[in-house]
């Protein structure tokens, strides 16, 4: 198969097969005398399995690895394990993280619809005391 018929069926663009292709994600396929690559039907799995580890959140590095882990067969559950293992972890930071954020933009609108003497903005009291404009609100 030709570069666009694989981006195509692959649903991404023929630069990122060429990405793919550079950063060793993608077996470099053989070229025609023509001088177009020929890439095996299976290249178009490989492409959605990136994407699909991409939508999960994996960096292409840890794709790297669960590439090379999915051509070694059962033997290497226990790596692939541990590598998702990581990522849930890592993602459990990120929620907790924008947990927080939620909640001080929550507290923060919560403030915005109180009447406006007992208004505390927590944002603009920030701004005015690092600008040295200590002026009630």
């Amino acid at each position: 198969m030709r570069s666009g018929e694989v981006a195509g069926k692959a649903g991404v663009n023929v630069q990122t097969l060429r990405y793919y292709e550079r950063r060793g994600l993608l077996a470099r396929p053989k070229r025609l005398d023509s001088g177009y690559r020929a890439y095996a039907p299976e290249t178009v799995d490989s492409v959605r399995f990136i994407k699909r580890a991409q939508e999960l959140g994996f960096a292409l590095s840890e794709i790297e690895s669960l590439l090379d882990l999915s051509r070694g067969g059962p033997s290497d559950c226990d790596r692939a394990h541990a590598l998702a293992t990581a990522k849930i972890g890592e993602l459990d930071r990120k929620i907790a993280s924008l947990q927080a954020m939620r909640e001080s933009l929550e507290r923060l609108v919560a403030t915005c619809e109180l009447p406006r003497k007992r208004r505390e903005c927590p944002l603009i009291r920030s701004i005015a005391i690092q600008s040295g404009a200590h002026r009630a609100q």
